[in-house]
This record gives structure tokens, sequence and C-alpha cells, in this order.
């Protein structure tokens, strides 16, 4: 089988895209598919897998697969990817438009030059603290905000945010000593989470700028994620440490997103996104 594809990358946090408006798959061979392409010795290499798909309630659609096969719920910086996809190569043709994903529809604002998406902002909805919504066990209605969570050992303090994906995030001294490679993997696959959760590490340098890294679930350390971004500052801001209703630029590996979380209480991500490579996937 022979299937087109287009990889591109928001800071650095690459995927490989489908045009399913112009191809289709069989649903049985997504999560496969996934871990073949995505594979960096025997397939192509990626994060994961995105499908730009047709939609009945908004401009497109976009499913995710991690690098692992398992489907997530949203992925910010393959977002604002779809939008730039959609926008350059004319399947959209305004600078307003809505891409469905699991978690609900996301609302675009991209500013063009010469029919060419540059900075692109989406709005991210509107954060949850329930344990029941990361999922996390413990009463259902409770809220995880800088409480005492164990680990290998090892006692930090874990603020809770779902964003479209579960977030667990931890606040440390200096981002080059985060025990990224240490601890994330573990958190990801700890007992309290059923379905695991993203894991990121936060600097807070002021109240408008961070420092932040992150152990994706179902991928490990990627160079960026922008739902995580929107969920550290979030946590920043109920823990007393950011401003609301402020822009707070967030170093990623990859490069910087811009993150501000409103008055209305919805989440706003602006960043970029750029294409690598288009090219043909020879997969038995």
């Amino acid at each position: 089988m022979d299937i087109p594809f287009t990889k591109m990358h928001g800071l650095g946090n690459n995927y490989i895209y489908i045009n399913m408006f112009d191809y289709t798959l069989d649903e049985q061979s997504l999560q496969p598919l996934a871990i073949a392409i995505s594979d960096v010795n025997r397939g192509i290499g990626a994060d994961g897998m995105v499908l730009i798909c047709p939609s009945a309630h908004a401009h497109c659609q976009m499913r995710i697969f991690n690098k692992d096969g398992s489907e997530a719920s949203n992925c910010g910086n393959a977002l604002r990817c779809v939008a730039k996809f959609v926008y350059d190569r004319g399947i959209v043709t305004g600078e307003n438009f809505t891409i469905e994903t699991k978690s609900g529809l996301n609302y675009v604002q991209l500013e063009a030059i010469n029919g060419v998406a540059q900075s692109i902002t989406i709005n991210m909805g509107q954060p949850k603290f329930e344990r029941a919504a990361m999922p996390m066990n413990g009463e259902p209605t409770s809220h995880v905000i800088n409480e005492p969570f164990i680990v290998d050992g090892e006692t930090l303090h874990m603020t809770n945010v779902f964003l479209g994906n579960p977030h667990a995030v931890f606040f440390v001294d200096a981002i080059e000593h985060a025990p990224l490679y240490t601890l994330g993997e573990k958190i990801e696959r700890h007992d309290v989470f059923p379905e695991r959760t993203n894991v990121e590490f936060i600097e807070v340098l002021n109240e408008r700028e961070m420092n932040f890294r992150v152990w994706e679930r179902g991928s490990g350390v990627t160079e960026a994620c922008g739902t995580g971004a929107c969920g550290a500052v979030v946590a920043a801001i109920v823990n007393d440490r950011c401003a609301r209703d402020e822009e707070v630029t967030v170093h990623l590996a990859g490069g910087d997103l811009i993150i501000k979380w409103d008055a209305a209480g919805d989440v706003w991500m602006t960043g970029p996104a750029a294409f690598i490579a288009d090219g043909m996937f020879f997969y038995a």
C-alpha cells in the first residue's frame, strides 16, 4: 500500500500527516500504521501520525495517534500544523475556521502573507481541574493543586490540568535539573492515572515567562507540547505564579509559544507551524 504523506512540525514536535480528503484508510489499520510510520529506524520517524479528515461539524477534523499507536484527544502543535496544511493547500479559504478533535471544536485565527499561513492562534478551550477529567483516582470532583505526590521515593508537588489532554505539572527551581528522563515515564504510568498522563516540568521566570520541558503520554520526551504549554500556564496561574488574562511566553525545547488564559475562561495559544517534506510511504 502506497500512502502519500506530509511531514510537518510545530516547534520540533513532528508528525506524519495524511490528507484523508484525498485518501482512505481502513480503521483497523490505523494503530499499526501509526507505529510503523513513526519508527525512526524502519519507518519515516515522528512523534506520531495525524489524519486530516472531512468533518460534518467543522471545516476539517484532526485525529492524532501517538508513536505507540494510542489515539490522543488533542495536540496543540498538531492543530497549528493542520491549520497551516488546510489553509496553504486550499482546503479552507478563510483565515478563521474550526477544527474538530476528539475533545471538541477548536477555533483558529491565522495571519497569512501571500496565501501562506504564518502565525497561528487557536482557542484551546477551557481548562478542567477535577480528578474525573484527567482521569485520576480519588474523589472525582476534587482538584489537585500543588499537592504532594510521591514517585520512586521522591516527593514532588503536582498540579493537574485537563485541556484536551491530561497534564500533571510540576514546578522546578531550574529547568536543567528537571527529572524528565528519570521520572517522566514513571509519572506517566503511575497507578493513580488509569489512562496515563502527560508530564510537564516548568521553571517560572516571572509572571510573563517560563521554561518548560515535557514527557508526552505515548511518545516520551518531545521538543514541544502545545496543550502542555497551555496547561503549564494555567497551573502557574492557579498557583499565583503568573497573571491571568496576560500573554505568557513559554520557552519549550523547540521554541516559544505565547499562551493566554483570558478572563472569559478560554486558553489561547499562538505559535508557528512548518512543512518538512512530502512523500510516499510504502506500507506492507
